[in-house]
């Protein structure tokens, strides 16, 4: 018997496609959306179902269509999620439900009870589409997607908190290890945040934007050792304007909402294109861009050297 190729690069032969995410940067190829039904009308009470506000569904269908048009309009292969359940509003945020990795999904465990159920309609469409699904969060494991942010294939930052619990945790760890990622960056995220998508975001090659009064040392010592600069958020009302729930469509060139001017300012004296979006009414639901988006495929990038004190 000769020898084995490794999954991932039987990829293409196998599964028709290299379903495969490395990092937040490498050119974006494909994503997985909900575009927001019938499950966002008549919101008795915001709060139960942790958004902000209540929520103009007419308008918040309308800005989705806009990042789809600007997905499309950047060759990105978009798929949406047509179903789902009606009684989960929260599942235009598809980030949480899908990670992508370097050897296909994670269909995830979300920390919020509301939005179990959402999790097999993004599963079902990922076989739809015929995307390796190599691990299912079960047992007693919760963890959202947003609760992992890829460096490169051999470097990845997982946040623990009310989202991802321990059991989540070594669940995907250990699915990670198996696809030969060599450094798990683990943190806890502060009590009052969900995701590390709500204060940091790599946008560039050696850029990424922080919130600096709640992002672990952790972080800016990591990513410090493979080279980076920081653009961080000059002000909370920037940050709770998601200033940091960006998505790069490339290195250098991001998506992010309108409303944080000085962080904009910030990005592109760095040389970074930035694409601003209305996302007002979506913002009213607790996320933005990143949340409204599962990557599915990216282009590799190269490993970051590891500057050693």
């Amino acid at each position: 018997m000769g020898k084995l190729n490794s999954f991932y690069h039987d990829m293409p032969k196998v599964w028709g496609e290299n379903w495969s995410v490395t990092s937040e940067i490498g050119k974006l190829r494909a994503v997985m959306v909900h575009r927001p039904g019938k499950e966002i009308e008549n919101i008795k009470d915001p709060e139960a179902i942790y958004f902000r506000d209540f929520i103009d569904a007419e308008k918040a269908r309308w800005e989705h269509d806009q990042l789809v048009n600007v997905y499309r309009e950047h060759g990105v292969q978009v798929y949406n999620i047509a179903e789902t359940d009606p009684g989960c509003p929260n599942a235009m945020y598809c980030h949480d439900l899908i990670l992508g990795t370097p050897e296909g999904v994670i269909i995830t465990r979300p920390g919020i009870e509301i939005r179990h159920k959402e999790v097999k309609f993004a599963a079902q469409k990922a076989a739809e589409i015929g995307i390796p699904i190599v691990k299912t969060i079960h047992g007693n494991g919760i963890f959202d997607g947003a609760c992992a942010t890829w460096v490169d294939k051999e470097t990845v930052i997982v946040g623990t908190g009310s989202r991802c619990n321990q059991a989540g945790l070594k669940q995907v760890s250990d699915t990670f290890q198996e696809m030969g990622v060599k450094n798990i960056i683990t943190l806890s995220i502060a009590r009052n945040q969900n995701h590390l998508d709500g204060f940091l975001s790599i946008v560039d090659q050696r850029v990424a934007v922080t919130y600096p009064y709640i992002t672990p040392d952790i972080i800016y010592e990591e990513l410090g050792k493979r080279g980076f600069e920081f653009v961080e958020i000059p002000s909370f009302e920037e940050k709770i304007n998601f200033a940091a729930n960006s998505v790069a469509l490339e290195p250098g060139r991001i998506i992010m909402p309108k409303g944080s001017p000085r962080t904009v300012e910030l990005l592109q004296k760095k040389g970074i294109e930035v694409i601003e979006l209305d996302l007002d009414e979506i913002k009213k639901g607790g996320g933005s861009v990143h949340c409204l988006t599962a990557f599915l495929k990216r282009d590799d990038i190269p490993v970051y050297e590891v500057e050693e004190e």
